[in-house]
């Protein structure tokens, strides 16, 4: 390969292998890299990218990886950069979902992600608390992620939901020119897209399904969908896991798509590996595939799609007011996911006892998520004894 192609595969590589600590910190490890380090583009022409990666659906960090591989070696290096950043992560998350298939009727190991799951959902519950300055910046958006919250839990489809608050967002833009300020016209490397830690420790629960419970060709046009959908935060993706998998279809429960945000968490690269691990139960080593491919792929069209665009994106109006619209929708489907996926917990003390106090850890300390999988995992343990 040529020298700029192997320069990327490198980097990326040991990013995907190392860079534990979600999106905000992979993007700041990014910058550090390609802007100060190798000076392969100035801060500007970073902020620009990771603007434009705000303005279109998938996983931002992955999305700006693939756009410096556009930047430092044309459509080439936008594989070659976006391959290398997920693959890792890949092969770890769908090691676990193998071990999680075989191991997930053991006793202690059903316990230790009993314990997790509460855990799992304080972690996006603190996700809400942090993305609610920067995603809901306005009386109008504040309404709007308030019927969007409602419309959810009446059962209105997420898809239908986004939708909807897209074309609100651009009717009210049409009605006020200028619309609120977007944002994603302000972000900046290192802001609170999406809040992970670190995590050592990770398993599998009682009662996985049967693997084979989808056609791989049903799981890859589920997670493409997905992925061409998704805004906001990765933590985004369980609302859609539970509105494609467990409400409409009814394939897995609360308790394996917990698992999987889990195992998402404590894994090096994006969160959304977790679509790995669904696949897995779903249809095998071809589902996991397929979901890999699916949930992944929209992120590669969309940067080929837009990278010859890049300044305009960043400073298009009237994609900024419809991300306002998108953003105030996520976080209400974060909010949502929240409150359906409780109902569905085993309610015992112990639960009772992990979803508040990990939700107040990580709102008001400096303890990361990993920790607190890690101390649900053994408070789970502690109710064999």
């Amino acid at each position: 390969m040529p020298a700029h192609l192997w320069e990327l595969a490198r980097l990326f590589l040991r990013l995907g292998t190392t860079a534990f600590g979600g999106p905000a910190a992979h993007i700041s490890v990014m910058e550090d890299e390609v802007v100060t380090r190798r000076q392969w583009m100035t801060r500007d022409e970073f902020v620009d990218l990771l603007g434009a990666v705000n303005l279109i659906p998938g996983p931002n960090s992955t999305e700006l990886a693939i756009h410096i591989g556009h930047r430092r070696a044309g459509w080439p290096g936008l594989i070659v950069a976006g391959c290398c950043f997920i693959v890792p992560a890949v092969v770890i998350v769908w090691v676990l979902a193998m071990c999680y298939v075989r191991f997930g009727t053991r006793v202690e190991v059903g316990a230790m992600l009993a314990g997790m799951q509460p855990a799992v959902l304080a972690v996006v519950v603190q996700a809400i608390w942090r993305l609610r300055r920067s995603m809901i910046r306005t009386r109008f958006t504040a309404v709007l992620a308030a019927v969007s919250l409602a419309a959810v839990l009446a059962g209105i489809s997420e898809i239908a939901v986004l939708f909807g608050a897209l074309l609100v967002a651009l009717l009210r833009s049409g009605a006020r020119p200028g619309g609120p300020p977007s944002a994603a016209g302000n972000a900046r490397p290192g802001a609170p897209m999406i809040v992970t830690g670190a995590a050592a420790g990770a398993g599998s629960a009682a009662g996985a399904l049967a693997v084979g419970a989808m056609a791989p060709t049903g799981v890859f046009l589920s997670f493409f969908k997905i992925g061409s959908m998704l805004f906001g935060s990765g933590y985004v993706l369980l609302s859609f896991l539970r509105g494609e998998f467990l409400v409409r279809q009814s394939l897995l429960t609360n308790a394996q798509l917990l698992d999987a945000m889990a195992i998402g968490q404590v894994t090096p690269g994006p969160v959304f590996s977790a679509a790995t691990f669904v696949g897995f139960l779903l249809a095998g080593h071809a589902g996991a595939a397929a979901a890999t491919v699916g949930i992944f792929l929209p992120a590669f069209l969309a940067v080929a799609l837009t990278a010859p665009f890049v300044v305009r994106l960043r400073r298009s109006a009237p994609l900024a007011i419809a991300l306002d619209g998108v953003n105030a929708a996520s976080v209400a489907m974060m909010a949502s996911v929240v409150v359906l996926m409780v109902r569905g917990l085993a309610v015992d003390a112990t639960t009772l006892v992990i979803l508040p106090v990990a939700s107040l850890l990580l709102m008001f300390t400096r303890i990361g998520s990993g920790w607190v999988l890690l101390g649900g995992a053994c408070a789970g343990l502690l109710r064999l004894l």
